[in-house]
């Protein structure tokens, strides 16, 4: 058995240069050294392309362009596809991986030869990277699937080996959200999961990432999408998990308009109000008069 096998970090990278350092400083602080970088850029325009120059010359790091903005199901897939490792993981370009990432990772599927995929804990963490929370330990319970769990989320660091992953077919290209869930429901069709109770992974809120903020209520669609094909594939009646899917759905578009509620309610925001109630004012009155010459010319 090789000791150190290969390990293929995956960054699919779509304009996340302000952070994208951050996340790459964070693999070379990690206690297993065996690795590659595989970096997908999505058509970013922002400065990425910068950070990318930095390492041009380092032979562990390997860049890949999209010639169109893709999306993140395909930029994923391409990912896992270009890897060359025997285990590979993804690593969002807004957040980072605690040192001891790599290292317990491939531990665990070294001990575990039955194991298509590992997942670690995490810490929840602010833009700035100060820890909020700690995520829960996913518990499966005995001849429980991950599907049938229910309690689902990122469930970073998640490690899994590359042959597992061909045989699974890959992500679905077409997901413009909820592809881990798709990647976790793909491999548990071919193995184990193995669950670390180790913290390894930093996870940052952004409003803007692909799954939170204002994108939560699209990533649950995808999500919802996710489950609806792995259940085709596996052959179970789709229906066994529809109302607790919807429950979800409804649970995720109740917090957004509370969301929207508690926005309206806020100081800032009525005061905003009556700040711009004069530019609206005027905007109002402008095309009143425009309107009124266009239809009344001299």
């Amino acid at each position: 058995m090789n000791t150190t096998p290969l390990f293929s970090i995956l960054i699919a990278n779509y304009n996340n240069g302000q952070y994208l350092q951050e996340a790459i400083d964070s693999i070379f602080a990690q206690t297993y050294s065996n690795w590659e970088v595989i970096i997908v850029d999505d058509k970013s325009t922002d400065n990425s392309h910068q950070i990318y120059d930095r390492y041009a010359g380092d032979t562990r790091f390997h860049f890949y362009f999209n010639e169109e903005n893709k999306g993140c199901g395909y930029t994923k897939k391409r990912c896992a596809e270009l890897a060359n490792g025997e285990f590979c993981g993804f690593l969002d370009p807004d957040d980072e991986l605690l040192p001891n990432a790599l290292e317990v990772s491939v531990i665990a599927m070294q001990h575990h030869p039955e194991a298509s995929l590992t997942m670690s804990r995490y810490y929840f963490c602010n833009e700035n990277m100060e820890i909020l929370k700690e995520s829960r330990l996913l518990q499966l319970l005995p001849n429980e699937s991950y599907l049938e769990h229910m309690d689902y989320s990122p469930e970073q660091f998640a490690s899994f080996r590359k042959t597992s992953y061909l045989a699974s077919g890959g992500i679905n290209h077409l997901c413009f959200a909820g592809v881990d869930q798709d990647l976790y429901f793909h491999l548990e069709e071919q193995g184990k999961i193995v669950v670390i109770d180790e913290f390894t992974y930093k996870y940052r809120l952004c409003n803007d990432s692909v799954s939170h903020g204002k994108n939560t209520f699209r990533a649950s669609y995808w999500n919802t999408i996710a489950r609806y094909e792995a259940c085709v594939r596996r052959g179970i009646p789709s229906e066994k998990y529809a109302a607790e899917i919807i429950r979800k759905m409804d649970q995720e578009l109740n917090y957004q308009l509370k969301e929207i509620d508690r926005i309206h309610a806020s100081y800032a925001y009525r005061l905003g109000k009556v700040i711009l109630k004069p530019v609206s004012w005027f905007k109002i009155m402008k095309k009143n008069i425009s309107e009124s010459l266009t239809n009344n010319p001299r």
